[in-house]
């Protein structure tokens, strides 16, 4: 039973954060001709253009990710609270999708600074893997970098950015408790 409900969960999460990417390269203004971003876009267009009819974009943030993203958080509760539970609840599946879409966008957050981390350690040169990944945390970590500049060729604005964004998630968790 908790290898099928972490089958379950593992494939909503992986899409999840497919569509929460595509939101975030989108804010970010990423290249979108980039191998990387092409197959994010790929990947969930299928889901997301048929919804632009129905949701506009609101403040030039795509909405239509919003909501997909939205949707595919409440289609794992929903699965996994019919599966594991016996029963359905709607405001169960409201909150827990929301709950669960903020959750897995900490992960993404949390997930794209650790790779970005190691992959300037590794990576010479130009990467299109490595400047999707810078493109998508500079909005992030610049603010920081004014503040704390980079000593002796460290750079500490990323774990600055990840102490506060895990002091942030702790604190909305504490808070719904």
């Amino acid at each position: 039973m908790s290898a099928m409900h972490f089958l379950i969960e593992t494939l909503f999460n992986l899409f999840l954060m497919v569509v929460l990417l595509r939101f975030w390269m989108q804010w970010a203004r990423v290249d979108f001709y980039n191998p990387l971003s092409q197959a994010i876009v790929k990947a969930t267009s299928f889901a997301i253009n048929p919804l632009r009819k129905i949701v506009p974009g609101f403040g030039g943030f795509d909405m239509a990710s919003l909501v997909l993203a939205y949707i595919v958080a409440c289609a794992k509760v929903s699965v996994l609270m019919m599966a594991f539970g016996g029963y359905w609840d709607a405001a169960g599946v409201a909150l827990g999708g929301l709950l669960t879409a903020l959750k897995e966008a900490f992960s993404l957050v949390f997930w794209i600074l650790v790779i970005r981390a190691l992959l300037s350690w590794v990576v010479q040169g130009y990467n299109p893997v490595a400047a999707v990944f810078e493109q998508l945390t500079e909005p992030l970590l610049r603010p920081i970098r004014k503040v704390i500049p980079p000593l002796g060729g460290l750079d500490l604005s990323i774990m600055v950015v990840l102490i506060g964004m895990m002091f942030l998630q702790r604190l909305v968790m504490d808070f719904l408790h």
